[in-house]
């Protein structure tokens, strides 16, 4: 699968948070957030496994009991289960991956992981 950029087809989680899944196969996902400074993502939890990385702007993450300040250009790990959120500080986005992939995150024209090219 290759896909090229497109500034359509962003939808809105939350308020102040935008996603889109950029790219996907048959193991991971790959979403871009787009995050508006003064919106929270609320902790929470689910059993993917996801790694992403700030490619601008500033975060306040949580990872189970730790905070960390999120700079672009940092990344982090957040095993499947483990609680997490942020705040955000600054406009910010950041991409990041989930394993397995993300059911609910998959754009409506998806196909059956099997009829993927």
């Amino acid at each position: 699968m290759f896909e090229k950029h497109n500034a359509e087809g962003y939808r809105q989680a939350l308020p102040g948070i935008r996603t889109k899944t950029i790219c996907y196969g048959a193991r991971t996902l790959m979403t871009e957030f787009l995050l508006e400074q003064g919106s929270t993502l609320p902790v929470h939890a689910h059993p993917h496994e996801q790694t992403g990385y700030l490619v601008a702007g500033c975060i306040r993450l949580r990872i189970g009991t730790a905070e960390h300040e999120v700079r672009p250009g940092d990344s982090w790990c957040i095993l499947g289960g483990v609680p997490h959120g942020a705040q955000i500080l600054k406009d910010s986005v950041a991409v990041e991956v989930f394993s397995p992939v993300r059911e609910d995150y998959l754009p409506p024209e998806a196909q059956p992981h099997g009829e993927r090219g």
